[in-house]
């Protein structure tokens, strides 16, 4: 599962991030809202690299932006597989998202948290991250679907929901050892 998880949440990821681009530079079209340079100060801070004042090299920033989108889709791809699919699991990702640009961006000391933030900067930023844990989550998916079900799912067929009289799938039908 994780040779196939690692390829194809590395193109949902990017998928995502594609298509949350495409979103923030139609948003910034009506908006007349900046690039952001937070994703290649970060990135410069984690390596080492020179830092500069004002505008960042678009390679950096686009290094960052979409090296995170695809990384991260792996993990969707990992839940993907394991049997966390749909709407609710794109929603569970949409907070790691959020979480792993928080901890970057605040840990580096490139951002601040987000309850300091201007209320209408704090929604397009999470607006945006939700289209991109959707669209992820959709690719990853539609990915993991081409080879059945999940163990998690697999599971919910023998009863839906929790119950106490219902042990775990036998180790031959879920991942571990």
């Amino acid at each position: 599962m994780m040779k196939r998880a690692l390829w194809q949440g590395m193109i949902a990821g990017t998928a995502g991030g594609v298509v949350m681009t495409l979103g923030e530079k139609m948003e910034q079209a009506l908006t007349k809202r900046p690039d952001s340079h937070v994703p290649a100060r970060v990135l410069q801070r984690l390596t080492g690299m020179a830092e500069r004042e004002g505008e960042q090299p678009t390679p950096v920033n686009w290094a960052m932006h979409f090296g995170q989108a695809a990384l991260l889709g792996v993990l969707r791809s990992v839940m993907s597989h394991a049997g966390l699919r749909g709407p609710l699991a794109s929603a569970q990702f949409t907070v790691v998202r959020l979480t792993n640009d928080q901890i970057l961006e605040n840990a580096t000391g490139v951002g601040a948290p987000p309850s300091t933030w201007p209320h209408k900067e704090l929604v397009i930023d999470v607006l945006h991250k939700t289209v991109y844990a959707f669209t992820t989550g959709v690719v990853a998916d539609a990915l993991a679907a081409r080879v059945g079900p999940g163990p998690g799912q697999r599971h919910a067929t023998l009863r839906p929901g929790r119950h106490a009289d219902i042990g775990p799938l036998p180790r031959t039908q879920a991942y571990g050892r």
